[in-house]
Parts: structure tokens; sequence; C-alpha cells
């Protein structure tokens, strides 16, 4: 009996493919991990679909993609200007992106009315869980859709706003600690919710926490005020063996052994241009980590050629892809302003070359 619902689901050649990988094997290729936020990819593979759940199907098996994380359905040019409420949120579209451009927290003492609701048990495993399981079914046989949740740093800076957010940890420090508590508690349930209901053998664990360069806060703050939330989260699924991947963009290095003893086994999006090393990640932590992305998304694969992104594919796979251990990819997801011939020449470079045994 597979100990994991998408062994049930998948075509067992993607299941072996991705597992031998994350089990720093060789399979028969290189596993494609990947996010879509392209309006245009959209409309080449799924036109008039209206359905975002399977228009994403349309577009990931369209390119050949092994594992997703979600969906990022895009807005399109006639939607550029467009506002919307949520509570007492304000959204707008700008640059096919839609932002969070109202807040309702203006002082430190605002802060107090924030909350993060944490689900219940129950809430979870009748909700959350049967809605995860439909999109995986969505996704097979083709692609593994890895389900996942915040730690909440990340979510509580976005919706109080980076700078309040900032001098509230200086200021209000007990009220920054409580605010992450909830995130961290609400975080658990939907873990302990894929560790019980064991729908994938990854989890897709995420919190922005570092720039170009270097990390957000300091290393000493994180390991003080956050790593041991991300244990905390990540501690239920590793009882049963699911493989943790973590997201944050931006510069990791200084804290990568940190988050693996806080139970993390592979590291995405792997911004280059922010300072993530593939070369050093592999030679350093390769037997502890999985890869996934690596191939730049900001400059290359909007503005370069399709011989260059060709190019930098190569020399990806030559670096990280021996033995396994890598989910390539882009350093975060197919940005809007991408062109569909970049990004068509992407994936089929990746399908050309990422043929185990590597021949580069």
């Amino acid at each position: 009996m597979p100990k994991f619902y998408a062994e049930k689901i998948l075509d067992g050649i993607v299941y072996e493919r991705i597992m031998r990988s994350a089990n720093h094997e060789e399979g028969d290729r290189i596993p494609i991990w990947d996010l879509i936020d392209n309006r245009a990819v959209y409309e080449y593979f799924a036109p008039g679909i209206k359905d975002r759940l399977l228009a994403s199907v349309k577009v990931y098996q369209g390119l050949g993609i092994d594992l997703c994380r979600g969906i990022a359905y895009p807005p399109g040019e006639e939607d550029q200007g467009k506002t919307s409420k949520a509570g007492d949120y304000g959204y707008a579209v700008e640059g096919q992106t839609v932002w969070l451009a109202e807040r309702p927290f203006k002082k430190i003492e605002d802060i107090r009315n924030y909350h993060c609701p944490v689900p219940s048990k129950e809430e979870v495993m009748d909700n959350w869980v049967p809605e995860m399981r439909r999109w995986a079914e969505a996704f097979a046989p083709k692609v593994m859709f890895v389900p996942g949740c915040g730690v909440g740093l990340d979510a509580a800076r976005h919706n109080i706003g980076f700078e309040l957010f900032t001098y509230a940890i200086y200021d209000a420090p007990e009220e920054i600690n409580r605010i992450l508590n909830e995130h961290m508690e609400a975080g658990r349930r939907y873990a302990e919710a894929m560790a019980e209901s064991r729908l994938c053998p990854l989890a897709f664990i995420w919190d922005d926490i570092a720039f170009k360069g270097r990390t957000m806060y300091s290393p000493r703050w994180l390991r003080k005020n956050w790593i041991p939330r991300l244990k905390y989260i990540t501690e239920p699924l590793k009882r049963v063996g699911i493989k943790v991947i973590f997201h944050s963009d931006g510069n990791l290095m200084e804290i990568v052994d940190d988050l693996i003893w806080a139970g993390v086994d592979g590291l995405n999006p792997l911004e280059q241009l922010a300072g993530m090393d593939l070369e050093l990640l592999k030679r350093r932590w390769g037997d502890k980590l999985i890869l996934v992305g690596g191939i730049d998304c900001s400059q290359l694969l909007p503005l370069g050629t399709p011989e260059e992104i060709r190019d930098k594919v190569r020399w990806a796979l030559k670096v990280a892809g021996q033995g396994g251990g890598f989910f390539i990819g882009s350093s975060s997801e197919i940005v809007p302003s991408t062109p569909l011939e970049n990004v068509l020449a992407f994936y089929q470079a990746i399908h050309e070359l990422g043929k185990y045994p590597l021949n580069l």
C-alpha cells in the first residue's frame, strides 16, 4: 500500500523521478519544479478556460513540469488599475500583479488589534485537506502538487506593513511575539494535517526572510525568534517522513545550517543574483539538501535570449544535477514580463539536457 496519496494517483515514472532525486539519487531525468505567473503562458496552453485550477493543470502539464506548489493565475492587461477590498485591506492591480495597497495599521497601537485566526483541527481536516486532495487529483497523473503553509513572519510583516512591523519588533516586542505565535500555531495545524492525511511526501513551507545580499533580520534575531518556530512547524512532518522544502527569496547563506537543524530538507528558490551560490550549495550541503530552483527569473528569463537561457540551464545541470538532489526551475516563478518564447525555450532545454546520465 502506498505510504502517501501522491504515489497512488501519480504516474509511476513521475513519482519515481521525483523521489529518487529527493533521496539524492539519479532517476531518468532531473525533475522540474516551478510556479507559473504569466498570462501569455496561460493563454497559450489554456485559451478560454476560466477555471483557475483546470487552466493551471493544462499549463503545467503542457510545459512538462513535474512539481508545483500552487496556482498563480495572473490578472491580464485589461485588469490594470483595478482595485478591490477585503475587509480592512485594499488591493490594486499593477504590472499584472495584485498588490496589497491599503492596510488598517497606521501606528504601533493599531497592531494590538491584529490577530491571525488559528483554525481547529476539525476545520483543517474537513475543509482544507479535501481541497488539497482535489488539487492533487486535478494535477495528477503528470504533476505532483505539493501542499504547504507559512511560518508567519512574512504574512505578519506583509499584513502590518514593513516599516511599522520593523519598528514594532523593538517598540512592541510582546505584541510581535503574540502575533508570531498565532501564525505559528496556525501553521502547526496545517502541518499536522499534512502529516495525518499523508497527501504528499513533500511539504512546502514558506517565509520570505531575506533580501539580496543577506537576511532581512540579523541571524541572531532569527535564531532566537524564528528558527524555533520553524522547527515547531516541521516537527509533525518529519515524524512521518515528509521532506520539507523551505522557500524564501533572497540570500540565506548565513543560516543554512540553522535551517537544516530546524528540519529543512530542501531550499527554494535559490536566487543566484541575491547571493545563493548554486555551486557552493551543492558542494557544501548537497548531501543534506534538495536544491530547488536556481535559474534567474528576474533578468535572465525575461530579458535573455533562448540561447543564453539554454546555456544557463546547461551550467546549472552540470554543477547541481550530478547524483540527484536537484529540482530545477526558476528562482521563484515565471513572472508576467517573461516572453512566451523564453518560457518555452527554458523548459525545452531542461527536457533535452536534463536526462540521466547527464552529458554536458
